[in-house]
């Protein structure tokens, strides 16, 4: 081969490969802990893992991780938000509530974590089947729950069921269930330690130690509040996002609280009442709150579409996070503009 041919042949690949768009890297899983997370040391049920790829749900998580969605190069906005998958504390919806929107959200520059954190231990069997049929902490096994010790069972019906009183903001529906109080726990101290690894990655990352964020969906959204609840320091978030997960702790918001957005169906039995009593406990103590409550909503909050105006629920949420220097502002004005012509 002459070297005329040998340079026109380099200088087609450098223009071919340079028209190839630059992909984001592989999805990493990075273990929270240094050999068994603290507290659960004595933790034995196996991990197990069922459903198809899209729909897998986890169950009798004792090591606790985070996998990691850079956005492409040169694209990342400095924002990293860690999501917590729901699942009654019983099991992860790692997909639907996971990787689907770490997927959406890397796409779009923000570095995004699924967080597996600890959950309630269980006899083997299928993922979220065991012999006690307690309630899940998002009231997800459509029964009634326990009232708290004292606390007076309301008559008015909301999804079929009576409604829970809702005191100190704290809509957990087990509260006398040691486990899960146990379980909570840990899971709060995975969110802070997954806080904590993003922002001793910064630099790495690309990601502001002043943006780093928690989104949690159903229970997971519990594990976000909770971690907004949290002492301050560097595991403290810098903003919280709630979907469809309302505190399972009493609720004293700290003179430090983050920025605080929430979203539910209007008809959500335990978990909207408590998402309102939530936002007056923010507001009450003069902290940026938001929250949504959608009418008519058709399914839940997530990825698939419903046809109905909780589809909305990602562009309130970016908005929202533009609107506190999370995100880059939107041209409001143009947008405006476009829709009145």
């Amino acid at each position: 081969m002459n070297l005329s041919r040998a340079f026109t042949i380099s200088a087609a690949l450098l223009v071919v490969t340079g028209a190839l768009p630059v992909l984001a890297a592989t999805p990493e899983e990075i273990h929270l802990w240094p050999g068994k997370a603290p507290g659960t040391e004595k933790w034995t049920q196996p991990e197990q893992v069922a459903g198809q790829p899209g729909r897998r749900r986890i169950t009798n998580v004792s090591d606790p991780t985070v996998t990691v969605y850079l956005p492409e190069a040169g694209k990342a906005n400095g924002t990293a938000i860690i999501v917590a998958p729901g699942g009654g504390m019983r099991a992860l919806n790692i997909d639907a509530g996971g990787t689907s929107v770490a997927e959406w959200l890397s796409a779009r520059g923000y570095t995004a974590l699924v967080l597996k954190y600890r959950i309630r231990q269980q006899a083997p069997g299928p993922p979220g089947a065991s012999a006690e049929r307690r309630p899940a902490l998002d009231g997800g096994e459509g029964r009634a729950a326990p009232s708290r010790t004292g606390a007076r069972a309301e008559s008015l019906p909301m999804a079929g069921r009576p409604e829970m009183v809702i005191r100190d903001a704290n809509a957990d529906p087990a509260q006398d269930d040691p486990e899960m109080a146990i379980a909570y726990r840990m899971a709060v101290a995975d969110a802070g330690q997954a806080i904590r690894l993003v922002r001793a990655n910064s630099a790495k990352w690309h990601v502001d130690p002043a943006k780093v964020g928690i989104m949690g969906f159903s229970a997971g959204g519990g594990v976000a509040v909770g971690s907004g609840l949290a002492e301050a320091g560097p595991g403290y978030p810098s903003f919280v996002i709630s979907l469809y997960g309302p505190s399972l702790m009493d609720v004293n918001v700290p003179a430090y609280a983050a920025p605080l957005f929430m979203a539910v169906k209007q008809d959500h039995w335990n978990v909207t009442p408590g998402l309102i009593a939530l936002f007056d406990k923010w507001r009450e103590a003069k902290k940026p709150v938001e929250l949504h409550v959608f009418d008519m909503a058709n399914g839940a909050i997530g990825m698939e579409p419903t046809g109905t105006p909780i589809d909305s629920w990602l562009d309130r949420v970016t908005d929202w996070l533009a609107l506190h220097d999370f995100a880059p502002r939107p041209n409001v004005e143009s947008d405006l503009r476009e829709r009145i012509q």
